[in-house]
């Protein structure tokens, strides 16, 4: 774990620096370090840092060896690993491959052009600080910015766009906004530790897509009363002390104590943009080379979800991994690796 207080521009130039060390990040690095390039690691938050994040007791849609990276075989006590299990294996892989991961550094802006780029960073103390690379991988990921819904009260301190445990929600009113996975495993999680729940739904009924588990679960607690659902519903103000939806019978004010809105994420456009990376269409898909995953900015590379635009539903850990092969093959075309004996002198400590 690279722990210094700033990344000082005297460290030698890196080869790639990638932003963002969740497993498509971290599978980036791994595949240049693999392709005998200097790779290191700068994230906002901790390694995996938006699943960390996820509901404390989620279980994955996939199985552990479509969550691979690295060549790293991926051990589950269950056919599908459990978030714990998840956080544990990247963690191992990235002290595995020894990388470079600089956590609780934010990029604030990226200087240079291709071949010379330098990026500004605050650590978690506002200390700045900076790192130089001849290119860039981008894979900052989407959960970090839920989208809002723009209504009155969505600021109160009750209203939460991210759900992790249930504990703190017994015995209270909640409303949970969506009907999607999300939504759905927060008001099953929420009404089996005593709180008392209603879902809020757009839609006409829970989507067909929903986890095959998940589904009949939360559709029966609905149908036995045991789950209130308003369904071709939605919020239109949220107070301290309720919820005023807009139904087909027309508008209901619920009493509530907290709200989860969960309505989805985006990825950070801004940023991209800032880069100087060009969208094209209203899914907002960003320019890139579909075999090099190079953006129209040369020597700045996109891995992740991010490719996909706000078409976050086609990316996921289990197509993105690879992004990080295509990105080393085509570096590994452009760059001359430094010496062995040079890079072995410049190889962080390992995470721990």
């Amino acid at each position: 774990m690279n722990d210094k207080t700033s990344d000082a521009p005297q460290n030698p130039i890196s080869d790639l620096l990638v932003i963002g060390a969740g497993p498509t990040g971290l599978a980036c690095a791994i595949e240049a370090q693999k392709a005998g390039l200097r790779a290191v690691l700068v994230d906002k938050g901790c390694v995996c840092n938006s699943l960390f994040h996820y509901p404390a007791h989620m279980t994955f849609f996939t199985t552990s060896e479509r969550l691979e990276i690295g060549g790293i075989p991926f051990p589950s006590t269950n056919a599908k690993p459990t978030r714990s299990e998840a956080l544990e294996y990247y963690r191992q892989v990235a002290a595995y491959f020894h990388l470079d991961v600089r956590q609780y550094r934010r990029v604030e802006r990226v200087t240079g052009a291709d071949g010379a780029f330098t990026a500004h960073i605050v650590d978690r103390f506002g200390r700045p600080g900076t790192i130089e690379a001849r290119k860039l991988a981008i894979s900052t990921g989407y959960y970090d910015l839920p989208n809002w819904m723009g209504i009155p009260g969505e600021t109160l301190s009750k209203v939460h766009h991210y759900y992790y445990d249930p504990h703190p929600y017994f015995e209270m009113n909640v409303v949970v906004i969506g009907g999607k996975n999300s939504a759905a495993i927060a008001a099953l999680e929420l009404w089996r530790s005593g709180a008392r729940v209603t879902l809020v739904y757009r839609g006409p009924e829970i989507p067909p897509h929903v986890k095959y588990w998940i589904k009949p679960d939360i559709e029966n607690r609905i149908k036995d009363g045991e789950i209130k659902a308003l369904f071709r519903s939605t919020v239109s103000e949220i107070t301290p002390d309720a919820v005023v939806v807009e139904t087909p019978r027309g508008r209901q004010s619920l009493p509530n104590d907290f709200v989860f809105a969960m309505t989805g994420y985006h990825p950070d456009f801004t940023f991209l943009e800032k880069l100087g990376v060009r969208f094209e269409g209203a899914d907002r898909l960003p320019v890139c080379d579909t075999e090099t995953l190079e953006s129209n900015v040369p020597g700045i590379y996109l891995a992740g979800v991010i490719v996909a635009g706000s078409r976050t539903n086609e990316i996921f850990i289990e197509n993105g991994r690879f992004h990080g092969r295509q990105i080393a093959a085509a570096l590994a075309l452009k760059l001359n690796p430094q010496t062995d004996e040079a890079r072995a002198g410049s190889v962080s400590d390992p995470v721990h």
